[in-house]
C-alpha cells in the first residue's frame, strides 16, 4: 500500500493514482517500472512475478505527482481468479474508503495493457477482459486506455491488422462506452504520452468500489465476482463432460473385453478394499487414541482441580491457626497489661500511705 496517501494526516495534493492491468506477461511490470523508474520485479516468462497489488515509486510528470498501482493477472500461474480479484477488491477498497474520509489518492483511470504479439485474442485473454470490465463498471470505461504493447515482436503491417481487429470485434464493446486505444513502443516518452491521457481525468470511483463500500456487497456477490463464478461453473461442466465421456469409453472397453476387464477391475476393487480397510483402522486408531488422549487430558485437569482444592483448603487451615495464634497472643498481651496496670496502682497505693504516714508526724512535731 502507499503509506503516505493512506494516512488520515495526507496533504490535499495527494499524488494521481493509476491502476495498471492485465494478462500476466503482458508487460505490466514493465510498462511501470520504464515510465517511474522503479525496480518493480520483472517476470523472465509467463510466469506470474507479481503476487500482490504493488505501488511504483512515486514521480512526477508535467509537475503532477503520479503513482502507478501493478495488479496480478487473472490468469496469474500461482493464484486463483478469486485470490487475484480478493487482492485487487481489497486495494481498491481501502483505496475508495480512504477517499471518503479525505485522506488517500483519487483513482485517475485504469490501464490495461494488451500484447499486440499474440496471435489472437483467444478465450482466456477475453475471459480476463469480461471480468476487468465487470471491475470497472461500463459508465467509468471512458477513464480506461487500452494499451497495446510489444509492437517491436511483429511485423507493423500485422501489428496493424491485430489493432484493427481489437478494435471492430473484442474491443469495440468497451471503445463504444468510451474507452481508448492506445500504443506502447518500449520509451519512456510513449508510457508518460498514454499516462498523459489519463491524468486530467475526473477521478472515478469502480463499479467493485461501490459494491463492496457503498452497497456492503460480499466480493462473491459483486459483478465481477458473479462473473468469475460463471467461468468456474462453465469449467466444471467442461470437467464433469470430459468424467462422462472418459466412463463412456470405460464401459466399451469392458463390453469389448469383458473376462479380461472383469478381472482387471476385480483385483482393483480388492486392492482398494485393502486400502479403504486400512484407512479405516487408521482412522479408529487415531479416533482411540484420540479418544485415550482426552481421558488424559480431563483426568490431568481433574487432579489439578483436586490439587488447587487441597492447596486452598490447607491455606484456610493455616490462615485459621494463625488467627487462633494471634487471638491468644493477644489475650496473653491484654493479661500482662491487666496485671501491670494491678502492680502499678499497688505501687502508687504504697507511695500514697507512705506519703501520708510521713506528713502526720510532721504536723505533730510543729504543735510541739
Amino acid at each position: 500500500m502507499y503509506d503516505r496517501s493512506l494516512e488520515p494526516g495526507a496533504t490535499p495534493e495527494a499524488p494521481i493514482l493509476i491502476a495498471v492491468m492485465g494478462a500476466t506477461g503482458s508487460g505490466k511490470t514493465s510498462f511501470i517500472n520504464l515510465a517511474s523508474h522503479s525496480n518493480l520485479q520483472v517476470g523472465a516468462s509467463l510466469r506470474s512475478c507479481t503476487d500482490e497489488v504493488q505501488l511504483a515509486d512515486e514521480f512526477t510528470l508535467d509537475g503532477r505527482h503520479v503513482v502507478l498501482v501493478d495488479t496480478p493477472g487473472f490468469d496469474d500461474t500461482t493464484k486463483s481468479d478469486t485470490d487475484v480479484l480478493r487482492m485487487i477488491a481489497d486495494f481498491l477498497a481501502t483505496t475508495y474508503e480512504n477517499i471518503r474520509k479525505m485522506a488517500g489518492s483519487k483513482l485517475a483511470g485504469v490501464i490495461y495493457v494488451h500484447r499486440i504479439s499474440d496471435k489472437r485474442f483467444n478465450g482466456i485473454a477475453g475471459r480476463n477482459f469480461k471480468i476487468f470490465r465487470e471491475l470497472c463498471g461500463e459508465s467509468n470505461l471512458k477513464n480506461v486506455i487500452l494499451a497495446t504493447n510489444m509492437w517491436d515482436e511483429v511485423p507493423h503491417e500485422v501489428g496493424k491488422a491485430r489493432e484493427r481487429e481489437l478494435a471492430s470485434v473484442f474491443l469495440k464493446p468497451a471503445l463504444d462506452k468510451g474507452a481508448q486505444m492506445a500504443c506502447h513502443h518500449n520509451t519512456e516518452q510513449s508510457a508518460h504520452d498514454i499516462i498523459r491521457r489519463i491524468m486530467n481525468n475526473h477521478p472515478v470511483i469502480l463499479q467493485i468500489q461501490r459494491e463492496l463500500v457503498d452497497e456492503s456487497k460480499d466480493i462473491a456477490n459483486t459483478a465481477a465476482g458473479e462473473a468469475i463464478n460463471v467461468e468456474l461453473t462453465e469449467e466444471k461442466k467442461r470437467h464433469e463432460a470430459a468424467l462422462d465421456q472418459l466412463l463412456e469409453e470405460t464401459m466399451r472397453m469392458i463390453e469389448e473385453k469383458n473376462e479380461e476387464t472383469r478381472r482387471v477391475l476385480e483385483e482393483e476393487r480388492r486392492s482398494l478394499e485393502e486400502v479403504m480397510w486400512i484407512v479405516m483402522e487408521e482412522s479408529e486408531e487415531i479416533a482411540s487414541q484420540y479418544i485415550q488422549e482426552l481421558e488424559w487430558t480431563e483426568m490431568k485437569m481433574q487432579h489439578v482441580e483436586a490439587q488447587a482444592r487441597l492447596d486452598r483448603e490447607q491455606a484456610e487451615m493455616e490462615h485459621k491457626v494463625q488467627m487462633v495464634l494471634l487471638n491468644d497472643r493477644l489475650q496473653e498481651a491484654e493479661v500482662e497489661a491487666e496485671l501491670e496496670r494491678l502492680n502499678m496502682e499497688r505501687e502508687i497505693r504504697q507511695l500514697e500511705a507512705q506519703l501520708n504516714s510521713s506528713g502526720g508526724n510532721d504536723s505533730s512535731c510543729v504543735i510541739m
